[in-house]
């Protein structure tokens, strides 16, 4: 494995005492996970929780509300976005291993790679995708069928769609970006993405409970996605997988909680697997954890910063890393403190799993990382003065338009799919509260952006250009 990385700057992470923690008590954590489950309206869910080196995994509920199955420990889960972190951990070897320079033009590696602005098709890199910063966008949603060519169809596709941003000005959650990603795995490596994965992360760590396609899921314990309005119980959705197979480097790896801790492991192991096999190497495993850009929109994802795949968290002081994860129906939420070596994943097929998420994350944190979660994000008790009428006006993303204005003289915003998303779901008109100047709550979205209201922000761009934040996607201001 080469040391690429070698002598990259070590990352700033506050030293932290020592201190005792209690043994992980299981009974004690599977009553809170059942409890919590419960009354969130999660039908299922399982944990897993990396702590001391051993990693311990709960289950909880059932796997389809229809037929009664129960969760266990073994059943796989839809990761959602967490898939990026695979992607990401994927694309960083090849660059450990030299076959890849992560600030060269992606165009050096996948000529056919196009956009609508030509300057920015020439000079966005593969660091600039990894970080979210290329300025590509989020929902660019194309179904390039079931064969292996899938992800060069899709990035044929995705040529002449309208970024977000201009590349480098902000970061601007992308998945049409992870997309592109994948497909430079695939030249690279000569293998489809899929198979990319098997050979170097999911074999080496031994991760059998891990995979991409359906058919390989149906030889496990599968859990069903359900689909309600907040607050009761959701029913199964009409169909388990409604995402295409291009969707894989974004949102499609299918696990388990316990592999999802595996993967977290070797990062925090520096780069290698349980036999002390080397997957990367320790400058490319601290590379990914340091810190790119800055989010403005800290509530969303409950990030201060990105890296190179990872979202980045500093709780007080303490620092950590991971990721969130939403399929259709399925919600998955990884925690990792590299001070206290642990990591926590939940996986979820549905109901208020963003609010158990919160309860019990507070609960395991705190415990196991001295880490003090920040409260759900709402609007305080005496809202603040702020200047609305500057936010006013249209704001345009590649399917997407939001239109905010004044409604009955308060704050309000319509969130409408157009284009080839127009059929996504119906427009949501949102209700804003001040936060504080340039972030608002919204009302009406449902708890997926958050624990009960939808993070709204204004913001400027390097450039200049006026946006909104919603979802972590740039929109910028079109009048």
């Amino acid at each position: 494995m080469s040391e690429k990385f070698e002598k990259a700057e070590k990352s700033e992470r506050p030293e932290k005492e020592a201190v005792a923690r209690p043994a992980f008590d299981a009974a004690h954590w599977q009553a809170r996970l059942d409890a919590l489950r419960a009354a969130h309206h999660v039908p299922g869910a399982t944990l897993a929780v990396l702590v001391d080196g051993g990693i311990h995994e709960l289950a909880s509920g059932v796997l389809h509300r229809g037929t009664g199955v129960e969760v266990t420990t073994d059943s796989v889960f839809q990761s959602g976005s967490i898939a990026k972190i695979y992607t990401s951990t994927l694309v960083m070897r090849l660059a450990d291993e030299g076959r890849l320079d992560l600030d060269a033009p992606v165009r050096d590696v996948l000529p056919e790679f196009e956009t609508a602005d030509e300057e920015a098709t020439r000079t966005i890199t593969t660091r600039q995708l990894l970080s979210h910063t290329g300025g590509l966008t989020c929902d660019f949603t194309y179904d390039a069928g079931r064969g292996d060519d899938c992800l060069q169809k899709y990035v044929e596709a995705a040529r002449g769609v309208a970024l977000d941003c201009r590349p480098g000005t902000a970061v601007s959650y992308s998945s049409l970006g992870y997309n592109v990603l994948g497909r430079i795995v695939e030249v690279l490596t000569g293998l489809t993405w899929d198979a990319a994965l098997k050979e170097y992360l999911f074999a080496p760590l031994g991760l059998e409970r891990s995979m991409t396609l359906p058919e390989e899921a149906l030889a496990h314990r599968v859990a069903m996605s359900h689909l309600g309005e907040p607050g009761r119980e959701p029913d199964p959705a009409p169909a388990w997988d409604l995402m295409p197979r291009s969707a894989g480097p974004y949102g499609r790896v299918l696990v388990s909680a316990g592999d999802v801790a595996r993967l977290a492991r070797m990062h925090l192991d520096g780069g290698t697997g349980p036999d002390g096999t080397r997957v990367m190497s320790a400058a490319a495993v601290e590379e990914m954890q340091r810190r790119v850009v800055d989010v403005p929109d800290k509530w969303t994802v409950s990030s201060d910063g990105w890296g190179l795949g990872w979202t980045l968290y500093n709780w007080d002081g303490v620092i950590g890393y991971g990721h969130d994860g939403a399929a259709i129906g399925q919600y998955g939420y990884l925690r990792v403190v590299p001070h206290a070596g642990v990591a926590v994943v939940l996986l979820t097929n549905g109901g208020g799993a963003r609010e158990l998420y919160g309860a019990l994350f507070r609960e395991l944190l705190g415990t196991f990382a001295d880490v003090r979660m920040p409260d759900a994000f709402e609007p305080p008790a005496q809202p603040p003065a702020v200047d609305f009428a500057r936010h006013v006006g249209r704001y345009e993303r590649a399917g997407v338009v939001i239109t905010v204005s004044e409604r009955d003289g308060k704050p309000h915003l319509v969130y409408e799919f157009v284009d080839g998303m127009k059929d996504f779901s119906p427009p949501l008109d949102v209700a804003l509260h001040p936060v504080a100047e340039g972030v608002y709550a919204g009302t009406g979205a449902g708890p997926s952006f958050s624990e009960g209201y939808m993070p709204v922000v204004f913001a400027t761009l390097t450039d200049g250009t006026e946006c909104c934040y919603i979802g972590m996607r740039v929109a910028p201001k079109a009048a």
